[in-house]
C-alpha cells in the first residue's frame, strides 16, 4: 500500500494552453507526463505503473505464441541498406555517426534486424516456425508532433516477427497474433475494431490495424453496422451505385467539342449539361522510377483517371504503382509532357509504357516520357466519357476505353464516401475517426528475399522464409484508453492497467480512528490482490475526490461519519455511482466488481 503523501503526483488545475485532444489534457494535469521537447515526453509515476502494467499484460499474451528478444535500438546502415529501406525512410529516421563517421540511426521498427538474425542462424525447415517479439523504444523524426503522445517521436512498442516455410505457416501465425492482439486490448479495457488497413513502407500481400474510434483520431475508418465490414479510408471499398452512360454522339466517334474557360470538372460539366460523374477528372503527376544505368533517378509522368466528382486516394495510389514515390505535376512539367495549359488535360494520344511483371510488382518499360497511366476501377466498363483533350479550350465528348485510349493498370483509387454501400451487403457506411493501437502484416517474402534470409526444405533445397510483422503502440494503448473513458473531471483507466485499483480516503486524517480505518482497509485490499494508495494527505476531502476523479483510479473508498455505523461509501469512477458498503462485507463487494485474482 501506498500513501499519496509520499508520492510525486503533480496534479494540475488547467490544462496546458497546446493540450487539443482529452487524453493530452488530462495526463498532464493527473500528473503522469511532462514534455521534455516537441514530441518527446518524460513519464511520471503515475504513467510508468501504467505502462508497466500494460507491457505485463502484453508479455503474458505474447509468451503464449512466442519467445522475447530485446534489440539494439543503434542500427548500422548496411542493414538498412540491405533491405533497401535505408533511402526510402527518409526523413522519417532519426541518422547519426559514429566517431569513426560510420552512419548509423535509431530503430523505427526491426524487421532487418529480426531479418539479420534469422538469416544467420536458421537453416532448416525443421527450425521453423519462429516467432520472436521485443518491447522496444522506437524512435521516428515525426514531422509535426502534437496531441500528447498520439504522435511523438520516441515511444514503445511491442514488435513480432514470424518465419514460417510456406503461406499456409504465414497464414496461422497471422491468425495467432489477431487473437492474442484481441485478448490484449480486451484486458486493457478497450473497445475497438479490426478494419482492412493499407500496408504502406512495411509492404506485404495483406494488413489488418487495430482501431479505437474516437474524436482525436486522424485515420478514417469506413464500416458497416450491419455485416461488421470496416476498413481503413487507405484500403476501404464500397458498392457504388450504377451510373447511366451518355448517349453516343451522332457520328459514333469522340467528338472535340470548344469549351471556352472550362477549367475545372464542374465548370464542363455545367457547359456541357453532363452530369458530373459522366466527366472524366484526368491527375498529373510525376513518379520516380528506378535509376539509368548512369546512376540518375528516372522521372515518369503519371496520368490518373477518376470519375469527376471522386477524391483520389494517395495511398491506394501508391499500392497502384508499387509504392513508387510521386508528387503533382508543375505547371511547366504538364506543359512539356501533355502540350496543353491545365484544365484540359486527357488520357488521348498519350505514350504509354509496357507492363512487365514480377511476383512482387509491375516492371514499367519505356522511355522516361511515356506514361504510366491508372484509371479508377469506378470508371470500368463506362462509354462515352467526356475528357479534356490536351488543348486549351476543347474537350473530348464520346470517349471509350480501349477504342480511344488505353491504360496501364486500373486500380481501386477513391475515397469512400459516407452512405454509399457496404462492399460485402450493400448497407450504408459510416465514416469516423480512430486511433490505430495495433497493426499486423502478412509481410511475405519482401525482406527475407532482398537480405537473404533461406533455409532447405524438406527436399534439401534453399527456399526463401515467408514473414509477417506485428506492431502494438503501448503508449497508444494508453490514450486510448482515456480517449474512451473521460469525462469534464478526469479519467478512468480499467482496473488491469490503472496505476492503482482502488484509493481509500479518509475524510479527515486529524481523526485517528478514520485513518486506523483507513489503513486497515487499504492493507486488506492488498492482500486480496488490489493495488491500493492510501490518500493521507492533510487535505480538504474536496480536494481528494476531485483528485482521486482526475487521475485514473477506478474504485475510490470514502471513510467518513457512517464508520461510527460500521459502513463506508464506494464510488465507482466510471459511473459515478455511489453505494454505502459494511466495511465486513468491502471486499466482498469490491470483489463483485473487479476481482484481481480471477
Amino acid at each position: 500500500m501506498q500513501r499519496w503523501s509520499k508520492l510525486f503526483i503533480p496534479t494540475l488545475r488547467e490544462a496546458p494552453a497546446d493540450a487539443e485532444v482529452a487524453s493530452h489534457k488530462f495526463l498532464v494535469r493527473a500528473g503522469y507526463i511532462r514534455q521534455l521537447a516537441a514530441g518527446i515526453y518524460s513519464y511520471l509515476f503515475l504513467a510508468q505503473r501504467t505502462i508497466l502494467k500494460i507491457t505485463d499484460i502484453v508479455r503474458e499474451e505474447m509468451n503464449t505464441i512466442g519467445q522475447e528478444l530485446f534489440l539494439p535500438a543503434l542500427n548500422p546502415r548496411d542493414v538498412w541498406e540491405a533491405s533497401g529501406r535505408w533511402d526510402v525512410m527518409g526523413d522519417n529516421m532519426f541518422r547519426l555517426k559514429d566517431r569513426k563517421g560510420a552512419d548509423l540511426c535509431l530503430g523505427m521498427t526491426h524487421e532487418e534486424i529480426m531479418t539479420d538474425i534469422a538469416r544467420k542462424e536458421l537453416r532448416s525447415y525443421k527450425q521453423l516456425p519462429q516467432i520472436w517479439y521485443q518491447i522496444q523504444t522506437k524512435f521516428r523524426d515525426e514531422p509535426r508532433p502534437k496531441s500528447g503522445l498520439l504522435r511523438v517521436r520516441q515511444f514503445t512498442m511491442k514488435d513480432s516477427y514470424s518465419f514460417d516455410i510456406d503461406r499456409a505457416g504465414l497464414d496461422k501465425s497471422f491468425d495467432l497474433h489477431d487473437a492474442v492482439y484481441r485478448r490484449i486490448f480486451n484486458r486493457c479495457g478497450l473497445e475497438f475494431v479490426a478494419v482492412e488497413a493499407d500496408s504502406g513502407s512495411m509492404g506485404g500481400s495483406q494488413s489488418q490495424e487495430f482501431m479505437v474510434y474516437t474524436d482525436a483520431g486522424e485515420d478514417l475508418v469506413a464500416s458497416c453496422a450491419k455485416c461488421g465490414y470496416a476498413g481503413n479510408l487507405e484500403k476501404a471499398t464500397s458498392k457504388l451505385e450504377a451510373v447511366e452512360d451518355l448517349p453516343a454522339n451522332p457520328s459514333g466517334k469522340r467528338e472535340k467539342v470548344y469549351t471556352p474557360g472550362t477549367k475545372t470538372i464542374d465548370d464542363v460539366a455545367a457547359f456541357l449539361k453532363t452530369p458530373v460523374n459522366n466527366n472524366m477528372k484526368s491527375l498529373a503527376f510525376m513518379m520516380t522510377d528506378g535509376t539509368s544505368p548512369a546512376g540518375a533517378t528516372i522521372h515518369r509522368p503519371l496520368l490518373v483517371l477518376m470519375r469527376g466528382n471522386d477524391q483520389m486516394n494517395e495511398a491506394k495510389l501508391s499500392g497502384a504503382v508499387g509504392g513508387r514515390e510521386f508528387r503533382p505535376m508543375q505547371e511547366e512539367e504538364i506543359v512539356k509532357y501533355f502540350n496543353s495549359p491545365a484544365g484540359y488535360l486527357g488520357p488521348v494520344g498519350l505514350k504509354q509504357v509496357r507492363v512487365v511483371e514480377n511476383k512482387d510488382t509491375a516492371n514499367y518499360v519505356g522511355d522516361a516520357d511515356q506514361f504510366v497511366v491508372v484509371m479508377d476501377e469506378a470508371l470500368r466498363g463506362r462509354k462515352n466519357l467526356v475528357s479534356g483533350a490536351n488543348e486549351l479550350d476543347y474537350h473530348f465528348t464520346g470517349l471509350n476505353i480501349g477504342t480511344d485510349f488505353e491504360v496501364t493498370a486500373c486500380a481501386d483509387l477513391r475515397n469512400v464516401v459516407e452512405g454509399e454501400g457496404c462492399p460485402r451487403c450493400g448497407e450504408a457506411l459510416k465514416l469516423g475517426k480512430a486511433v490505430e493501437i495495433g497493426h499486423i502484416f502478412k509481410l511475405g517474402t519482401k525482406y527475407a528475399e532482398s537480405m537473404g534470409a533461406k533455409v532447405l526444405d524438406s527436399d534439401g533445397k534453399e527456399v526463401t522464409v515467408i514473414m509477417g510483422s506485428y506492431g502494438i503502440g503501448v503508449e497508444r494503448i494508453l490514450t486510448a484508453c482515456i480517449e474512451q473513458r473521460h469525462d469534464e473531471n478526469g479519467f478512468w483507466l480499467a482496473p488491469s492497467i490503472a496505476p492503482f485499483t482502488a484509493v481509500v480516503t479518509p475524510v479527515n486524517v486529524k481523526d485517528t480512528a478514520l485513518l486506523e480505518a483507513s489503513e486497515k482497509i487499504g492493507q486488506q485490499l492488498e492482500a486480496a490482490g488490489y493495488d491500493v494508495l492510501l490518500d493521507d494527505r492533510n487535505e480538504r476531502p474536496g480536494v481528494k475526490f476531485k483528485d482521486a476523479d482526475l487521475v485514473g483510479i477506478p474504485f475510490r473508498i470514502n471513510v467518513g461519519k457512517k464508520l461510527a455505523e460500521g459502513k463506508v461509501e464506494v464510488v465507482e469512477r466510471a459511473t459515478a455511482q455511489s453505494t454505502e458498503v459494511a466495511v465486513a462485507d468491502l471486499l466482498t463487494h469490491l470483489q463483485g466488481l473487479y476481482n484481481p485474482r480471477a
